[in-house]
């Protein structure tokens, strides 16, 4: 196939990039490199099939391609918050615009969306026919709601000028090149390890996320793309739930430290629970997770020591049931 993914550059997309790649396919990636980096596919420079250019996805791009990953827009609330105006009009114009080039094409288009879209769950776990808890005029409200409308103007375009599209409701994803600024829980939980600093624990650390790691995203994203008929939203993650305290305990014994943890006010509108409800994924992808989450944090972690020239630590496997308890709170 010929392969455009928008945000190509940016963590999710350059793994996607790479595995399209490795399928055989021909990828055009595309990226303004605001949150993403060239070094992301750096190592896929000069490969047959490969070609990158520097776009805003605001502006129309036309490419003559059979499919279409949307991945552009800053993803985490460090990143969509700097610039919310342009957060949602990544979100609305890149949607348009991706689509108009699906629409000119016939190319068939998959839109990254989000569990953000079901905002503070009122159901748990979250199915897809969960219309969403979401405050329209709060401060992720950029990202959030702009993520609704561009599912919004898939669906429109599917139903009116019958354009083929694919909807992944992408829950927390974790692994290699995640952005070490990007404020969200796994990279900030690491680098504070590896510092041997206190780690920052919001709220009350009961609240609990999902966490996929990224070759099992790429995985359901490529299954998703190459089913046939399916245009209702799948939900993509991993189900197995953890409160914040016990992310901050693993993290913490991998990186061979002990688990302190300083409590901070939890942000306005964050989520209290996140937990993918998956069996659309399984019954009409056969997709499900398979990587835990102590492995994908170990090579999370590698990822990060190596990017910071620091040897990698001796291999620790163990239960949680065998792990220290977090101590805390800290001295501030």
């Amino acid at each position: 196939m010929r392969v455009l993914v928008t945000g190509g550059a940016g963590f999710i997309g350059s793994h996607l990039c790479e595995r399209l790649l490795n399928d055989g396919h021909h990828v055009l990636c595309v990226d303004n490199f605001f949150t993403g980096s060239r070094d992301n596919v750096a190592h896929l420079l000069g490969q047959p099939g490969f070609r990158m250019i520097e776009h805003d996805v605001c502006l129309p791009l036309y490419a003559d391609v059979e499919w279409i990953f949307n991945l552009a827009c800053p993803a985490s609330p460090i990143h969509y918050q700097i610039d919310p105006i342009k957060t949602v009009q990544t979100n609305v114009m890149g949607m348009l615009n991706a689509l108009e080039n699906a629409r000119r094409f016939g190319a068939r288009i998959l839109q990254a969306s989000t569990s953000e879209v079901y905002g503070d769950p009122a159901v748990h776990p979250q199915v897809e026919s969960y219309w969403g808890n979401v405050n329209p005029i709060g401060p992720r409200a950029c990202y959030d709601e702009g993520k609704r409308v561009a599912e919004t103007l898939m669906s429109d375009y599917h139903r009116q000028a019958k354009v083929d599209i694919r909807l992944a409701r992408i829950f927390n994803t974790y692994g290699p090149r995640m952005a070490e600024n990007d404020g969200r829980v796994v990279s900030n939980f690491i680098l504070q390890a590896l510092r041997g600093e206190p780690l920052t624990v919001y709220g009350t650390g009961e609240q609990t996320r999902s966490f996929c790691y990224v070759d099992d995203l790429v995985e359901g994203l490529v299954r998703l793309m190459s089913a046939e008929g399916i245009h209702e939203p799948v939900n993509l993650g991993n189900p197995v739930e953890f409160t914040m305290r016990e992310l901050a305990e693993t993290v913490a014994w991998l990186c061979g430290q002990e688990a302190q943890v300083v409590f901070r006010p939890l942000p306005q509108d964050d989520p209290a629970q996140r937990q993918p409800n998956i069996s659309r994924a399984k019954s009409l992808l056969g997709w499900t997770p398979t990587v835990q989450l102590e492995e994908g944090l170990r090579r999370t972690i590698d990822d990060f020591r190596r990017r910071r020239n620091m040897e990698p630590l001796p291999e620790r496997r163990s239960t949680t049931a065998h792990r220290a308890p977090v101590m805390g709170p800290v001295a501030d």
